[in-house]
């Protein structure tokens, strides 16, 4: 059975970790992900809707976004509000369709992406490290006897470790992610 804080330590550090992997999602690979363009906001029957609500939106390559309006009459509509969302994108109108080619990224711009993900994981680690003092603390208040109080500081200190590391594997395939051509 394992001990409260432990459990705490360990709900907290999930929690940190979960957090820093979403923040590192929000950083562009340059690489098509239908994400970038769903909640473009579309002039459709008189009102505004998402452009997932009204089109298909598929990625054929890494470098290209492809919009199949379920009518065919919203072509130029989703054409406009791509250009008016300034996504840096140029949409492109084939037929029924709207393709959306992804600019290349330079590499200044890659090599800034990965100083924002080192960022990132940076405050990951610190807020980690955080979590494993105040629950150290925790565990000197407790007056715990000495055998179960350092096999507690043992299996948080592994906790903490291994958070540490996640946040640094999660860092690590970002930037080979983000400098890969």
């Amino acid at each position: 059975m394992s001990h409260p804080l432990l459990t705490e330590t360990n709900t907290k550090m999930k929690r940190a970790l979960d957090h820093t992997v979403h923040e590192f999602a929000s950083i562009h690979t340059g690489k098509a992900t239908p994400t970038m363009v769903e909640g473009v906001m579309v002039e459709a029957y008189g009102s505004q809707m998402r452009l997932k609500e009204c089109a298909a939106i598929t990625t054929p390559d890494s470098r290209m976004i492809q919009i199949q309006p379920w009518d065919a009459g919203l072509v130029k509509a989703i054409e406009k509000a791509i250009q008016t969302a300034n996504l840096g994108f140029n949409p492109v109108v084939d037929g029924k369709l709207v393709r959306v080619p992804l600019p290349d990224m330079s590499r200044e711009r890659r090599v800034e992406f990965v100083k924002t993900a080192s960022r990132i994981a940076e405050e990951g680690r610190v807020q980690i490290r955080n979590i494993r003092r105040e629950v150290m603390e925790s565990v000197k208040k407790a007056k715990l006897p000495e055998d179960e109080a350092k096999r507690l500081e043992k299996d948080i200190q592994a906790a903490t470790d291994k958070a540490i590391k996640d946040i640094g594997d999660h860092f690590t395939a970002k930037e080979k992610d983000l400098l890969a051509v």
